[in-house]
């Protein structure tokens, strides 16, 4: 493996400048938001971020899989320049502008959904997905949505709801929005099997709720928040076979798979099963603010008009910042390079599975995968105090991890899909040395 050539740690961490902004913080930012890493940046280029100290790390975080393309990807910010430059807002529902058509035909020509799409924009993922729920409701004159278990869909109220685990994101915050159930989402590692898992989703319609009440059933191809676990082919076409069957509305949440995360510009291209609606956010607009919705053209045109919208949805600069993200998609082969990526992440992983009896899983697609930490093998019994030490190792080595997962006990890759060479060499350099300071 290749030496260091990108990371460079000039401070002890965190460094007297990020110190400073912490004490700071402490007394002027609301302490629920101090969850996060001990380290302040001051630029990002590419798959790097320096902090205010100088200190250079590899992110395989990105912003929470929002920076696909990379941070300070010239031509997103040639575009947001120009835009800002000429205006903006105006609020599309007031006054419109060409940017929302030409992506709203753009994506709606990319998703995989026969027979013509639509699209909606919003601002974050959870406005997608509850955007999302309305369209489906209002199509369908029903109330129930099925979600699953390990599902993180966002932190609104029904979102909230939708999401599967309790705390942090749940804790204290009911009472939570009615007519929400949760299904199992199957595991190959831990279970249920696929079987088990459609068999107890039918058994919901006879025991919960009846089919007939149902409007949508939410889902991740992959789960994020849930630990990575890649939705399996057999159950993805068992929950299109119900939907069809009882006439619900399929949602598929790609906030976090799309734009290239799994090695396809929407993870339900692997899986050969079209859903009703897509939701999007994070990546689409390389950390500007922008969700949307894009689906059958019967279900978005489907409500009175006026039943979805708000003040900032679609904003032009973040909208430009899209369209952007689109031509380096096109023009950079990003999608091969995400392959490739995720090969060589994945070659590393089995290795270290192979190496560490703490590792238990490696799981994900593309370019979006995981390790699983446990204490024992044999009992799977999780194990977030390793996941935990490893990120903090893998810091003072210059690499920027995140964990995953209902018990927190996974870490996760979400690493600019256009990261080069010298710095995927650098990141898997510094996360061997965490896996062999706390493993061994």
């Amino acid at each position: 493996m290749a030496t260091t050539r990108v990371i460079e740690i000039k401070t002890e961490l965190p460094g007297p400048r990020s110190r400073e902004l912490l004490a700071r913080e402490a007394e002027a930012v609301a302490s629920p938001l101090q969850v996060h890493l001990p380290i302040f940046a001051a630029q990002a280029e590419g798959a790097t971020i320096t902090d205010v100290d100088g200190n250079v790390f590899v992110d395989f975080a990105g912003g929470v899989g929002v920076m696909n393309v990379g941070h300070g990807n010239p031509r997103v910010v040639e575009a947001v320049l120009e835009q800002a430059a000429r205006f903006i807002h105006t609020d599309f529902t007031v006054v419109p502008y060409p940017g929302y058509v030409e992506l709203a035909e753009r994506l709606s020509a990319l998703v995989p959904i026969s027979g013509g799409a639509r699209a909606a924009f919003f601002n974050a993922g959870t406005e997608a997905v509850e955007n999302a729920v309305k369209l489906a409701r209002l199509y369908t004159k029903r109330s129930a949505v099925i979600a699953f278990e390990g599902g993180f869909h966002g932190r609104t109220m029904l979102s909230m709801t939708m999401t599967s685990k309790t705390h942090p994101y749940k804790t204290g915050m009911g009472p939570f929005a009615p007519e929400v159930y949760r299904a199992p989402f199957p595991s190959a590692y831990r279970g249920p099997t696929v079987s088990e898992a459609l068999a107890q989703l039918e058994r919901m319609f006879g025991q919960h709720v009846s089919p007939e009440s149902v409007a949508a059933i939410v889902f991740e191809p992959q789960l994020g928040e849930g630990g990575f676990i890649p939705a399996d082919p057999e159950f993805v076409r068992g929950l299109r076979r119900l939907c069809d069957t009882h006439g619900i509305v399929l949602v598929a949440d790609e906030v976090q798979t799309g734009f290239g995360r799994t090695g396809r510009m929407f993870a339900m291209e692997h899986f050969d099963v079209e859903p009703d609606l897509i939701t999007i956010a994070k990546s689409v607009a390389a950390g500007l603010p922008l969700s949307g919705v894009i689906g059958r053209r019967q279900i978005m045109d489907h409500p009175h008009a006026g039943a979805i919208g708000g003040t900032y949805i679609g904003n032009p600069v973040a909208l430009a910042a899209a369209l952007a993200v689109l031509d380096v998609f096109e023009e950079d082969a990003v999608l091969e390079r995400a392959t490739v990526v995720g090969a060589q992440i994945r070659e590393q992983m089995l290795g270290w599975r192979d190496r560490y009896t703490q590792i238990g899983d490696v799981r994900g697609l593309g370019a979006m995968l995981a390790i699983e930490l446990v204490h024992d093998r044999e009992t799977k019994e999780p194990a977030p105090d390793l996941a935990g030490a490893v990120i903090d190792a893998a810091l003072e080595r210059g690499l920027i991890l995140l964990k995953a997962g209902v018990y927190g006990n996974c870490i996760r890759v979400l690493c600019p899909l256009t990261i080069s060479d010298p710095e995927l060499d650098d990141a898997l350099h510094a996360w061997d040395g965490a896996l062999a300071a706390v493993l061994t």
